[in-house]
């Protein structure tokens, strides 16, 4: 499992690497389109929508398998570290149930807006869509990794200065 949870996670960081870069490029150019020559190009907007969604949901999982997602500590910092380490088993778990939800939901929603197109690039939709229910199975495989593999919990240290 952890070799597959690897590989995904590489995939998932260089798709948003891209991601991040294709998004900065189009909005770069819709700019100068725009206070340049005075026409914005309607296709940059919706690319870079595109790839904001990829960039959001990817990261979203990629933040679980990492452990950067967002949550407040103030709590757990102050448990003895077996108790922390079951509190994080219990976050993973909900971490997993939130992916599962985003997976079906999102896979419902797929199929409820399934045959539309995009307005200014004329994808299929489902191709924005879609991005959730893949974020939600990645999320999935994550925090599953992390609920049977946990790492290791330490005493907390104040920062090198």
């Amino acid at each position: 499992m952890r070799t597959v949870c690897s590989a995904a996670g590489a995939a998932v960081r260089w798709s948003l690497f891209i991601a991040i870069a294709v998004m900065l490029t189009a909005i770069a150019y819709q700019v100068v389109m725009r206070y340049v020559f005075g026409r914005a190009p309607s296709w940059t907007e919706e690319l870079a929508i595109l790839m904001f969604a990829w960039s959001t949901l990817g990261g979203f999982a990629l933040g679980v398998r990492e452990g950067f997602h967002v949550r407040l500590t103030i709590i757990l910092d102050r448990l003895p570290p077996r108790s922390r380490q079951i509190a994080e088993r219990i976050l993973d778990l909900f971490a997993l149930l939130v992916g599962a939800y985003l997976l079906w939901s999102g896979w419902r929603y797929v199929d409820v807006t399934a045959g539309s197109t995009s307005a200014a690039i004329a994808y299929p939709i489902e191709l924005l869509h879609g991005m959730a229910p893949i974020a939600g199975a990645l999320i999935v495989l994550f925090a599953a990794e992390r609920f049977w593999n946990p790492s290791p919990v330490r005493e907390n240290q104040e920062p090198a200065a």
